[in-house]
């Protein structure tokens, strides 16, 4: 089934699931599990998905991502700043399209990297920190994320995708959270979108040299397995500058470059940042 076809059951799905009475909201993206949407209303206050709060820009635009296995009823509560009412609120329920995932057998791996010894998961800590630090803490309020984004690789054959989950040696390990781009050794790769440098180098024991770019409100783009790094933490990189080369260090079986994207905290398929707010996707419900 395509996704025109897709999205026609997922509109009806939407419309019936409003609550009466709730203002008009526009969503414009690929409503799935592991996808991203953005979202408008005019005057808005606070929004809250499933619960947690987002961020919003200034002008009402802000984002939903909804990870590999998000439930498939999702509820967004949007207070409005209108100032003859104390912040009065709209209730939203939408269904969300399951995905279904592969499995992909990965053999070859040393098995240091499969089974790590204590020395290495205490390296292993100190990558989910590290990670952990540039995703969620002193963000960027700035948009920059609404420039759009490209492809970091001009050239490459995905070898892992978004979701799947990887039995590596004949040991089942946790779900994928990026996109893997195969590619040759030293090709250079450019930055999605504008940003700020948040994490750059480590030689984690998973993702080798890694490069974490925050462009703005909470959304991230990562890419792992470097070669080198040619940016530092703290610059401002443009959209499609060079940041590094690919490579094969931390766990990898050869070149490729692990792209990876994350919203709120929130992991997502990068893929889906290429479409954000693509008008083809776009509905009010």
């Amino acid at each position: 089934m395509n996704y025109k076809a897709i999205y026609l059951i997922v509109s009806a799905l939407l419309m019936s699931n409003a609550v009466q009475g709730a203002e008009p909201l526009e969503f414009c993206g690929k409503r799935v599990q592991g996808g991203l949407v953005v979202a408008h209303k005019d005057n808005v206050y606070k929004v809250l998905q499933n619960g947690k709060e987002v961020p919003v820009s200034e002008d009402g635009d802000f984002l939903l991502a909804f990870d590999r296995d998000a439930p498939l009823q999702q509820k967004i509560v949007v207070s409005t700043n209108i100032p003859e009412e104390d912040y009065p609120e709209d209730n939203y329920t939408f269904t969300i399209i399951p995905t279904k995932w592969d499995v992909q057998k990965v053999n070859g791996v040393a098995q240091s990297k499969v089974t790590p010894s204590q020395q290495d998961s205490d390296e292993i800590l100190r990558e989910n920190q590290s990670v952990r630090i540039a995703l969620t803490e002193n963000n960027s309020d700035k948009s920059y994320w609404k420039s759009g984004f490209i492809e970091p690789l001009d050239d490459y054959r995905i070898s892992g995708q978004f979701g799947g989950q990887r039995i590596i040696n004949k040991i089942p390990k946790s779900p994928h959270r990026g996109m893997d781009m195969a590619a040759p050794e030293g090709a250079e790769i450019k930055a999605a979108a504008d940003g700020v440098v948040k994490l750059s180098g480590g030689d984690f024991f998973y993702s080798g040299n890694m490069v974490i770019i925050d462009h703005g409100q909470s959304l991230h783009t990562m890419y792992a397995h470097m070669k080198d790094v040619k940016v530092k933490e703290g610059d401002f990189v443009k959209q499609g500058e060079v940041i590094g080369t690919v490579g094969k260090t931390g766990r990898a079986t050869g070149p490729h470059l692990h792209w990876g994207a994350s919203f709120n905290n929130v992991r997502f398929n990068p893929e889906h940042l290429l479409d954000l707010g693509k008008k083809e996707y776009c509905e009010k419900i």
